[in-house]
């Protein structure tokens, strides 16, 4: 299981890419329902030593984590031509309670967390860039476990 901060040793310009696209705002977070069909949810990424997520303990996308933690999450795009360019992320998330963790979210978060918010911790296994430049795209990604 890869952390941010491994991605980030391992693919360093390509996770710099990624953290800024996902510091742009709303992300979108894609889980599996219980029957196996997808679900998608806007979420805000943190991005610390690990790759965060809060919400509300009642969130479905959050029960779909604990039932099975493979997900995606895929950056915002701009506009039909690509934006400043797409990047996702896949892999899976953990519910954490630990207090230790919490903190090093709350600290990495761009906004306050609420207290009741519970968190999950993403390993990242795969990731995937996207630029268009001259309407040609040009794709970098990268595996854990694989050479870059």
């Amino acid at each position: 299981m890869t952390s941010w901060k491994e991605f980030a040793q391992q693919a360093p310009e390509l996770a710099a890419f990624g953290e800024a696209r996902f510091r742009r705002g709303v992300a979108y977070l894609g889980t599996l329902r219980e029957d196996g069909s997808p679900r998608v949810h806007p979420v805000t990424p943190i991005i610390g030593e690990q790759l965060f997520l809060f919400m509300e303990p009642t969130s479905p996308k959050g029960k779909d984590l604990q039932r099975d933690g493979r997900y995606s999450l895929h950056c915002a795009v701009e506009d039909a031509s690509g934006g400043g360019g797409e990047f996702y992320v896949r892999g899976r998330g953990t519910f954490n309670a630990d207090p230790h963790m919490r903190e090093q979210a709350v600290g990495a978060s761009p906004y306050v967390p609420q207290d009741h918010y519970i968190l999950f911790v993403l390993t990242v296994e795969f990731a995937f860039k996207n630029v268009y430049v001259d309407g040609k795209s040009n794709t970098q990604r990268w595996q854990s476990g694989l050479a870059v």
